[in-house]
């Protein structure tokens, strides 16, 4: 068998779709396309089923997959023991901007200087994204803020959500209320406009960015209110609770890919227990 087919097999499997495999394995989508029809050729099987973009395995393809996984296996181990060189995994880490994000890094790279054969690759930013990346196979271990209970979850910890403003201004006098948000999509920026009509208060977007420092400095300067994870006050801030509506609780939860590895699992329990100790610190 062709191990560079087979390669290209297994990133199809794990990325859903030929187009992403191609990103993986460094190739167009149409050479993916051919290597596959090569090996089908080959086989004298169909293994996908293919429907718009995205691709489900065939019985074939299902009983190929256990035996490509096991070659492409073999064929490492193989190099490794001859050539003397061992191993590094990659482990695609996805986090959001808000939480404790510089103790968060000493973490991480505390991490790799104890575990030299894996290689962290860290994405920073909304949780609308990481989740769609998760699914996606693009990442093996992420943080993500989302509605309780919904999928599982390595861990997970309830959110405690707080209204924010500046010390020296009052915009949640103002009509509308002038909203600093993070984009389209984030769990805090919809449940902060939810609350904010069940109550029949009109609202306005007064300033919007995907980084927490620019929410945190936009509030400080009076531009407007916000809805964050009490985590994310600092002294230029002042609550809000006892005047706007409470919103729905959303929680922090830590999810694995569909295919971790085991350098994958390692990473997510470092960072569980750098969550639960942040978290319980805040309680």
């Amino acid at each position: 068998m062709d191990l560079d087919l087979l390669h290209s097999f297994v990133s199809v499997v794990d990325a859903g779709g030929f187009t992403r495999a191609g990103e993986r394995v460094h190739r167009t989508q149409s050479t993916v396309s051919q290597q596959i029809r090569k090996l089908e050729d080959a086989l004298g099987c169909a293994l996908f089923v293919r429907e718009g973009r995205r691709v489900h395995l065939t019985e074939d393809g299902e009983r190929l997959l256990g035996y490509a996984r096991r070659m492409l296996a073999l064929s490492t181990e193989i190099r490794e023991t001859v050539s003397g060189r061992q191993r590094v995994d990659v482990v695609r880490l996805g986090v959001p901007d808000e939480f404790a994000i510089e103790r968060l890094t000493d973490v991480v790279a505390g991490f790799v200087r104890r575990h030299p054969l894996v290689r962290l690759s860290v994405r920073c930013d909304i949780s609308m994204s990481l989740t769609r990346g998760l699914a996606r196979g693009d990442l093996d271990v992420a943080l993500l803020k989302r509605d309780p209970g919904t999928g599982p979850s390595l861990a997970a910890w309830p959110e405690h959500l707080c209204w924010i403003s500046g010390h020296d201004s009052r915009p949640e006098q103002a009509d509308p209320i002038p909203l600093v948000v993070f984009p389209q999509g984030c769990v805090y920026r919809n449940r902060a406009i939810h609350a904010l009509e069940s109550a029949g208060r009109r609202w306005r977007v007064a300033y919007e960015s995907p980084n927490l420092a620019g929410l945190q400095a936009a509030l400080a300067g009076g531009m407007g209110i916000a809805l964050l994870e009490r985590r994310c006050i600092t002294a230029s801030h002042r609550l809000l609770d006892d005047t706007l509506p409470r919103a729905a609780p959303t929680e922090l939860a830590l999810c694995l890919g569909n295919s971790a590895s085991t350098a994958a699992r390692q990473v997510a329990h470092t960072l569980k227990e750098f969550c639960d100790e942040e978290i319980a610190a805040t309680l």
